[in-house]
Parts: structure tokens; sequence; C-alpha cells
């Protein structure tokens, strides 16, 4: 089976590359592993996935069995000033992919990855997979335009070729994300005896890119089409979110001592982008068909703080 992956110098790509399995369903697999600035010396193939005739000639070439479109503009706060930028790759590259497995590779199946903030927020309990998408802001939107792209593309009233995965405030040991900025925070405020300032008003679910990855997968191995679900069980703040991280940083020996952190509202905290003030994704079918073991999201976060001190 050969897997074309983008996005793999990301903190989920990596997590995907670190734990690719020796085989799928009996078949062993070759991952085509792409990036836009990729290193020839480290086995990853050039792509920008700003370019759709770069996505067209990617397929065209490798004639991959499934694609894995991990790749994305995630900068949520900076999409709003730069939408033809984010539009492009979260929206352009999925659609550009999507059109040339149809056109060169009559079975290959796409996984794109995907995001709670397709949603707004504002219903106040959990977001099933076949809610309709109602983003708040240029990130949002993108990623909506991106999944609705591949579904009508390679979806069909016989055999959907697409799959979508939804996930939530994925964070991992590697890359730019909330738990490594806490640790660095956590350490610098506790030097200086000054407490952390986190949102708690917004309610969603961490999720640890090894579970993640695990998921993606699972995915594969089980020809899941559909949208989907995923993140780690459980509910949390940004405020939950960040005690925990000082809480197991300290008991992991990554701190000596963690910073107090403080509760503060969306409004005390203005960002250019808005966000969902409840995200929280319904993974419940998405864990029946995948089959795979979930963990409450304090415990992932315990392992991916391990693998940070390691």
């Amino acid at each position: 089976m050969k897997v074309l992956l983008t996005g793999s110098q990301g903190q989920l790509g990596q997590a995907l590359r670190t734990s690719l399995p020796a085989q799928i369903n009996g078949e062993s697999l070759e991952c085509i592993a792409t990036a836009r600035c990729a290193n020839p010396s480290q086995g990853l193939h050039p792509l920008d996935l700003a370019d759709p005739q770069a996505c067209r000639a990617a397929i065209a070439t490798h004639r991959p069995d499934w694609v894995i479109n991990a790749g994305a503009y995630t900068a949520v706060d900076r999409a709003q000033s730069e939408p033809e930028l984010a539009h492009a790759v979260n929206a352009g590259a999925p659609q550009a992919l999507a059109e040339a497995i149809a056109e060169h590779c009559p079975s290959s199946r796409l996984l794109q990855l995907s995001t709670d903030f397709v949603f707004n927020g504002a219903q106040g309990c959990p977001y099933q997979p076949e809610q309709k998408p109602a983003p708040v802001g240029v990130y949002g939107e993108t990623k909506a335009a991106g999944e609705q792209a591949v579904t009508q593309i390679l979806g069909s009233i016989t055999q959907s070729r697409a799959t979508v995965l939804r996930t939530s405030w994925v964070y991992g040991p590697v890359g730019s994300n909330f738990l490594l900025t806490m640790l660095r925070l956590h350490a610098q405020r506790a030097a200086r005896g000054e407490p952390l300032r986190v949102v708690a008003d917004q309610v969603g679910c961490p999720t640890s890119t090894t579970s993640l990855a695990t998921a993606c997968w699972a995915v594969l191995e089980q020809g899941v089409s559909g949208v989907l679900h995923w993140s780690d069980a459980g509910v949390a703040s940004w405020y939950d979110f960040a005690v925990a991280i000082g809480d197991l940083a300290v008991e992991a020996g990554l701190l000596d001592h963690a910073a107090s952190v403080e509760p503060i509202t969306t409004a005390e905290y203005p960002t250019p982008a808005r966000r969902p003030t409840y995200s929280l994704l319904d993974c419940s079918a998405t864990r029946r068909v995948l089959g795979v073991p979930v963990r409450h999201w304090r415990a992932a976060l315990r392992m991916v703080i391990a693998d940070v001190g390691a």
C-alpha cells in the first residue's frame, strides 16, 4: 500500500511517520512523506500545498492508494489577515488533491484532517459528525471549504472515497502548540513569582498527536469513509489544560515549580480571530467503528510530557 502524506514536518505529520505501521491488512506500507520545505536527504519530497498544480502533479506522479492530508494553514489569528493563503492551503489543496485522485487513481482514497473550528460553538453540547458546519473565522471557513471539496469530488452514492476526520486542540512533544507554550510560560512565570492568566470560558478537549495518529492509521486499516470525529476523552477549558500541564510537568521533573494559573474570560484576552466557546466533538460513533483504545486527555497528556522529558 502506497500512502502519500502531506505536512510530514508538522506535529501530526511527525507523529504519523513515527507510528508508521509495517503493514496494513497484510500489505506492506510505503509512505511518501511530503513537506513545503523538504530535505531530500531526510527522504522527504517537496510539496507546496498553496500550489494546486504541485498537488495535482504529486498525485499523478506517485499514484498513491491513500492520501493523508495532514498539512494545513493553522495560524488561526494570522489567517484573518492572510485569507488568500489560508484558503489556498486549507481549501485549494484538498480540492486539487481530490480532483487529481478522481482523474488518475480510480480506486484511491483521501483522508482529510479537519477541525472543531468548523463549528461556531453556540449550541453548548457535543457536535455530531453529520451536523452542518458554521464557522466563525477565516481558519474555520477555509477548513470547512476543504471538507466540502473532497466530499463533493470523491463522494458517491455507492462508495465514497473521501474521509474527513475532525479533531480538536491538537498538541504533541514537537512543533508549535499549547503544551510547549505553557511549559515555557510556567517556567518563566514561576521564576518571577507571576501568575499565568488563561481563558476559562472556552471548552473542548485536548488531543495528543499520538492518539490522533493512531486513529488515522485505523481509518486506513478499516477503510472507513464519511465524516468522523476524534479527540481524547473528557472535557476541559484552556484553563484546565494549563493547570494540568503545570501539575504533570512538576510530577515528571520537567519543572521545579509550576506557576499559579488564574482563570480569565475570553473578553479579557481579545484575539484577531473569534474562537468557538464550546467545541466538544461527539466521538462515540468513530470510537465504535475504529476500535482504537481511548484515553482521558489528562492520561494522554502525562504520556506526552514524558516524551518531552525523555
